[in-house]
C-alpha cells in the first residue's frame, strides 16, 4: 500500500487528472446540493469543509515539494560546470597542434 502510494504522489500527470475529475465532480455537485437542500445540512456543511481544509492542505504540500526539488535542480545545476565539461570533451576529441610560424 505504501508503495503504491508513493507511486500515486510520484506521477504528476496521474495526480494532474486526478485533481482535475475532483474538480469537476465538486461543480457538478454544487447544483445537485442546492436542488436536494443538502447545503441545510450541519453534516454535509461540515464534511465539506472537512474536504476543503484537506485538500487544502494537499496542495500546499505538494507545491512544497515541487519547490524544494526545483530547489535542489538549481543547486546540482550551479555544482555542475558546464561549459568546463564542454571545453574538456573538445579537447578531448580534437588534436590541437601549435601553429609553426615560417
Amino acid at each position: 500500500m505504501k508503495s503504491l502510494w508513493a507511486m500515486v504522489q510520484g506521477d504528476p500527470v496521474f495526480m494532474r487528472r486526478v485533481n482535475g475529475w475532483l474538480a469537476i465532480f465538486w461543480i457538478v455537485m454544487i447544483p445537485i446540493s442546492l436542488m436536494m437542500g443538502w447545503l441545510n445540512s450541519v453534516v454535509y456543511v461540515s464534511a465539506l469543509s472537512l474536504w476543503a481544509l484537506v485538500s487544502g492542505h494537499w496542495s500546499a504540500w505538494q507545491a512544497a515539494r515541487v519547490e524544494v526539488k526545483q530547489q535542489e535542480d538549481a543547486k546540482a545545476a550551479e555544482a555542475q560546470n558546464v561549459p568546463e565539461e564542454i571545453v574538456e570533451k573538445i579537447v578531448e576529441k580534437t588534436e590541437i597542434q601549435p601553429e609553426h610560424s615560417a
